[in-house]
């Protein structure tokens, strides 16, 4: 298991700041990011929250899923390694 989360389903007026607020309440966060368009820099809606232990990072993935932020339901699930191509 490991201390990032995925969160999709983000409102295109959900930022860094109120992702980090949403979760903060299961434990100590490092690090919250809604992912931008790059052009744009509007949300692509979804972003992720990394936690500083996997006990909280489970925690906020059972309460959040399913909950609403800014009117929007979101899927929470544990990010996955990306893997990169040379």
């Amino acid at each position: 298991m490991n201390r990032k989360l995925f969160v999709g389903g983000l409102a295109w007026a959900t930022n860094d700041e109120g992702l980090k607020k949403a979760f903060e309440e299961f434990g100590a966060i490092e690090e919250a990011n809604v992912v931008c368009e790059r052009d744009s820099g509007r949300s692509r809606g979804f972003g992720f929250v990394t936690f500083e232990t996997e006990e909280a990072a489970k925690t906020a993935q059972e309460a959040m899923h399913g909950q609403e932020i800014d009117g929007r339901q979101l899927r929470v699930d544990f990010a996955q390694s990306k893997q990169r191509q040379n």
